[in-house]
């Protein structure tokens, strides 16, 4: 567990970066800052690993104060993944990953052994072991800077806007990417981003910082967006809340109607499209019953006749959900 006990900084002329933070971050879940620019989320992601040091209070890392601690040695053990990746452009992929291991005493051959392995586990294949940071994209960049980050094992990972610098479609994958990652690696991660969107979608907790480096609150997704502490909270997280509440929620209680002649199945019974008086429209998608009410909503919304089409684990049309049943179904579920 990373705790922030009381902490404040603030840098000589009298700014205050981050004004009397406490703080924990649970152990093996990941913790996102967000928050306006200059509010403190990255000086208080830099003060684990103690690239800045606090002015007053103390942060500690399974209790144990940082700042009693050699630098060079809690590093060794903190992950770093920062914007644009920062890899070292003179060497290759493969040694990019095996750097800090062959620092901690494993020889060459071993590091870059296990360094093929994790460009695997962040979706790169061994053919970009030999190329240049500059022969790959964006989006293959930040999966390098991430195997980097986890070639040393480290029990903590810090991530300073990683996702930042890419485009939108490639974030998408790099989210999904990284989800599956810690789903099965456990990490404590503590991560810096200013996108609410992002940090509701990967965080298990988020701590929302506010101008003068305060913190305005801390909670799970669905709880900041379920009860924001404050108007500042409130506005930060989007008007729309209510409708991204709904990605924590799935579609297994959702009861949906018999599949109607209008909806045009192939030979197998899989969905192709509506029957309009313009033709055949696409449906626009499908969802199970696991996937998301969110998920339902958009499909509802984009749907030519206002209508989601569920379908099982074969794609096979099982049932549908018009938007009138989804708003009846949504209001039922309202606390009274």
């Amino acid at each position: 567990m990373i705790t922030f006990d009381d902490v404040v900084k603030v840098y000589p002329g009298g700014s205050t970066a981050v004004d009397h933070v406490s703080l924990e971050l649970p152990t093996g879940k990941m913790t996102v800052f967000v928050g306006p620019s200059g509010c403190g989320k990255t000086t208080s992601l830099r003060m684990i690993n103690r690239m800045i040091d606090p002015t007053s209070g103390r942060v500690l890392i399974d209790g144990k104060d940082v700042a009693q601690q050699d630098e060079a040695l809690l590093r060794r053990g903190i992950g770093y993944v920062i914007q644009n990746a920062g890899l070292f452009p003179h060497r290759t992929v493969l040694d990019n990953v095996a750097t800090v291991p062959v620092l901690l005493g494993k020889t060459r051959r071993e590091a870059r052994s296990a360094a093929l392995g994790l460009l695997e586990r962040v979706g790169l294949s061994a053919e970009f072991a030999k190329r240049y940071p500059a022969q790959l994209s964006g989006g293959q960049q930040q999966r390098v800077g991430v195997a980097r980050a986890l070639a040393a094992d480290p029990p903590i990972m810090l991530m300073d806007e990683p996702f930042s610098a890419v485009d939108p479609v490639v974030r998408e994958g790099l989210h999904r990417e990284f989800l599956r990652l810690q789903s099965d690696l456990g990490k404590t991660i503590a991560m810096v981003t200013h996108d609410i969107d992002e940090a509701i979608k990967l965080g298990d907790v988020v701590a929302i910082f506010r101008q003068g480096g305060v913190l305005a609150q801390v909670g799970t997704p669905q709880e900041l967006l379920a009860a924001p502490a404050d108007e500042f909270v409130a506005e930060f997280v989007g008007r729309d809340r209510g409708l991204r509440s709904l990605s924590f929620d799935d579609a297994s209680g959702l009861p949906v109607r018999p599949v109607p002649a209008e909806l045009v199945l192939d030979d197998a019974g899989r969905p192709q499209g509506w029957k309009t008086g313009s033709g055949v429209q696409p449906t626009g998608g499908t969802f199970t019953a696991t996937d998301s009410l969110r998920l339902v909503a958009d499909l509802a919304i984009l749907s030519p006749v206002g209508i989601a089409v569920r379908v099982d684990a074969d794609g096979v049309a099982d049932g549908i959900a018009p938007h009138h049943d989804l708003v009846d179904y949504l209001a039922a579920r309202r606390p009274s």
